[in-house]
């Protein structure tokens, strides 16, 4: 199993703050049955700045590391781009935006209360550059919770989209769970990883997200949402369902 969305890199965001914890969380995602993670940390979030070259050569530390603790995973270099104006000239001077394991797949994260007006526009322009915009963990942002409508919008257009284990599972409440299964029912979203940040409040959950899916879905979901996560490493097209509306039901004639 290959987790796409992972702050294992150790002291350089609100992930992992040591060494010692990123060998913990790769020995629980082992544990999960996680082959490969591609560490994500946070870029341009107002708090923390990782660019692409920085992030390169802590991989390859962590690899090294790993390798030297007898730890059977892979780190893959990536990064979790806030949404900003400049992305575009950023990725195009080099050096500063990295794209999923070095594919032509790239991170966007918007602000947990909002989508910017200018999303739309931007998710557009990063795709004429050849790149092909994953929104991370849409079912958490709360203008997309009351307005599903806008990320189907997106995903028509041609944008991806990544939930959180966690959230499928429960973990940040019953309404995002619902949210969450939702949005994989309306095919609005194409990939689950794990969001771990350590392994006590914020763990990996994926073997258990699995389950659920499995549970809920049958073994075909397990396998798009397993093989998407390989389609993606490998930088090929990944499965897409048609995207369809959420619908909301109404109650006594109101939403």
């Amino acid at each position: 199993m290959i987790d796409i969305h992972c702050h294992i890199l150790p002291g350089i965001d609100d992930g992992a703050q040591t060494i010692e914890d990123s060998v913990q969380m790769a020995k629980e995602a082992v544990r999960e049955g996680i082959t490969t993670i591609i560490a994500t940390p946070h870029h341009k979030n107002h708090q923390y700045e990782n660019e692409k070259t920085s992030i390169i050569e802590k991989t390859a530390h962590l690899n090294k590391h790993l390798s030297n603790e007898g730890i059977p995973l892979t780190i893959l270099p990536g990064q979790e781009v806030r949404i900003y104006g400049e992305i575009i000239d950023d990725y195009l001077a080099g050096g500063k935006i990295l794209p999923l394991a070095e594919t032509s797949y790239l991170f966007i994260e918007f602000p947990s209360g909002h989508v910017p007006r200018y999303a739309e526009r931007l998710l557009f322009d990063i795709q004429t550059e050849g790149l092909t915009p994953i929104i991370v963990h849409p079912e958490r942002n709360q203008e997309i919770i009351e307005n599903p409508d806008m990320l189907y919008k997106f995903v028509k257009n041609g944008a991806l989209s990544q939930v959180t284990a966690g959230s499928v599972c429960g973990y940040f409440g019953k309404k995002i769970k619902k949210f969450s299964h939702q949005l994989i029912e309306a095919n609005l979203t194409h990939f689950v990883a794990s969001d771990a940040h350590n392994v006590s409040t914020r763990s990996f959950k994926m073997a258990e997200a699995m389950e659920q899916l499995e549970k809920s879905y049958g073994t075909d979901a397990v396998y798009l949402f397993k093989e998407n996560a390989e389609l993606l490493v490998q930088g090929k097209s990944i499965y897409k369902e048609v995207p369809e509306k959420v619908v909301r039901k109404k109650f006594l004639g109101l939403f």
